[in-house]
């Protein structure tokens, strides 16, 4: 059984910083590329930040560019989300999600398997 267990999510300051893990289970983890996507208050699900399986290749969303970055460490099953310059604005339910079809690097989609959320609060 497939399983996500993220973590990390608390209220902090703006300007604050954050670390966002995401331990997997159920599957072969470097087999799939990885993704973080958000959900803040009273908007849709909102792309982040994707990895492919060895690294390589990494895109971030214009919104958290240059603050956030993703990385992973395979031998220990674990995505992680490295949020830096927090801002009021990226307060919402953080998710990480798997990949529904094993491929070294693909974007996100809606079909793509979600952990349950982690939730961010930045203060102003």
């Amino acid at each position: 059984e497939v399983q996500l267990v993220v973590s990390g999510g608390d209220l902090v300051e703006t300007g604050g910083s954050l670390r966002l893990s995401c331990v997997a289970s159920g599957f072969i983890f470097s087999n799939y590329a990885m993704h973080w996507v958000r959900r803040s208050p009273g908007k849709g699900l909102e792309w982040i930040s994707s990895i492919s399986t060895d690294d390589s290749i990494k895109s971030t969303a214009t919104s958290v560019r240059g603050r956030f970055a993703i990385s992973r460490d395979n031998a220990k099953n674990t995505l992680f989300l490295q949020m830096n310059s927090l801002r009021p604005e990226d307060t919402a339910v953080y998710y990480c999600a798997k990949s529904s079809d094993a491929a070294t690097w693909r974007p996100y989609k809606d079909n793509d398997y979600r952990s349950q959320g982690t939730q961010v609060t930045v203060s102003s």
